[in-house]
């Protein structure tokens, strides 16, 4: 009988996978990570993780599986917490779910489970796998989840080969309601349970006060630019190379004072991010004002009226080398190769047509369409088909 380990949140979904590994003849084990000690920093006065261990734990009792609490909070602080400090002081901003799966539950939870005699590993995500074979070998693919409401494929988007190999997805072929009605059935503590808001497996958290714990607050200015700015009409150079072409696309505006005129103060220029809308408390404007860049170096915000502001839209991003990911590494392009593909830059975007154009020093994306709010330091996601093939660090 192979042995699986499931990750047991304290969520409804851990929790019916749990139950359908079961049925499917697994010995299962459910193993609850704790993350975090600092409970200075949480939105609510009850214990965040208690809670969620508990209901763990009542789950894993009505299964009757053998379950117990690994404390990962040294790893994920090293791993996520630092890292996520480090970005939004350069005035980047990660994404601590993707990373939570790459560094913590995919990689130091993993090996521990494989030290119980796991064979495998299983959470509860809303994706599926799949095995092609090429050239003889066996290769493990990741698919949307069956749910497209759900498809948490863009979570996973850095996973290997070998981490895809030891895992399970045992509700990616279900839909959010059947797997309610799963918990309903078996009379689950988790079956009415709302879905986690908060950083990845911290509980209630809040990014901004998260993040005031460690960057202190520092006055700046917010700046307005029109919409007619003449930055915006910049004409592309004629008898670029299509290297050049896509840098150009790729490139950020570096915005300036005097550019724009002054519209209010702000508390920190990291604590803020492109395409925000709140948080601003800017009043008196015509429309509702989003950012469309931040400069940490100068501890200035830009803005524009309106979701369809010019500075919002770009037509192409740029990927360093050694941040481009392929977990079908068969695909994987050399240098001065394309790829059509469909492209996210966030989680639950519509998937978008982009082709990838490799280089000696990197890759870029370039979309049929402009993206607004395309972000530094998230990652984007490319697919063939169902299947989620790479993705890369926007930089």
């Amino acid at each position: 009988m192979k042995r699986v380990v499931v990750g047991l949140s304290g969520g409804v979904d851990s929790s019916v996978a749990a139950y359908l590994l079961q049925q499917q003849g697994y010995e299962v084990i459910g193993l609850f990570m704790k993350n975090w000690h600092d409970d200075s920093v949480t939105i609510s006065n009850d214990c965040p993780w208690l809670e969620d261990s508990n209901d763990a734990l009542l789950v894993a009792e009505k299964l009757g599986i053998p379950f117990q609490t690994v404390d990962l909070s040294e790893e994920y602080k090293e791993k996520i917490v630092d890292y996520m400090f480090n970005e939004y002081e350069k005035g980047r901003t990660p994404n601590p779910d993707v990373l939570c799966n790459r560094e913590i539950k995919f990689d130091v939870f993993m090996k521990i489970a494989l030290s119980l005699g796991a064979d495998f590993v299983a959470t509860g995500h809303y994706c599926r796998k799949g095995e092609t074979e090429v050239n003889g070998e066996k290769v493990y693919q990741l698919l949307a989840g069956a749910d497209t409401n759900k498809d948490q494929s863009y979570f996973l988007c850095q996973l290997s080969q070998e981490q895809l190999a030891k895992s399970l997805f045992p509700i990616g072929e279900l839909t959010k309601p059947e797997v309610r009605e799963i918990a309903l059935e078996l009379d689950l503590v988790t079956a009415d349970k709302k879905d986690s808001q908060g950083l990845c497996f911290i509980g209630k958290v809040r990014l901004p006060e998260f993040l005031q714990q460690k960057l202190q607050p520092k006055d700046g200015i917010i700046y307005q630019i029109d919409k007619d700015s003449p930055i915006y009409n910049l004409e592309k150079p004629a008898h670029l190379s299509v290297e050049e072409a896509l840098a150009f696309d790729a490139k950020k505006i570096d915005y300036t004072p005097e550019m724009g005129k002054v519209i209010g103060k702000h508390q920190g220029a990291h604590y803020f991010t492109i395409g925000q809308r709140k948080g601003l408390n800017v009043g008196g404007t015509t429309d509702p004002l989003f950012i469309i860049s931040t400069d940490v170096e100068t501890n200035s915000i830009y803005t524009g009226l309106t979701s369809q502001h010019p500075g919002l839209f770009r037509k192409a991003l740029f990927i360093e080398k050694s941040e481009v990911h392929w977990i079908r590494t068969d695909l994987a392009l050399a240098n001065g190769e394309t790829m059509e593909v469909m492209a996210r830059i966030r989680y639950r975007q519509p998937l978008q047509k982009a082709t990838l154009h490799q280089y000696e020093n990197g890759m870029y994306v370039a979309f049929d369409e402009p993206q607004s709010a395309i972000t530094e330091g998230q990652f984007v996601a490319w697919y063939l088909e169902d299947e989620l093939v790479g993705s890369g660090v926007i930089s």
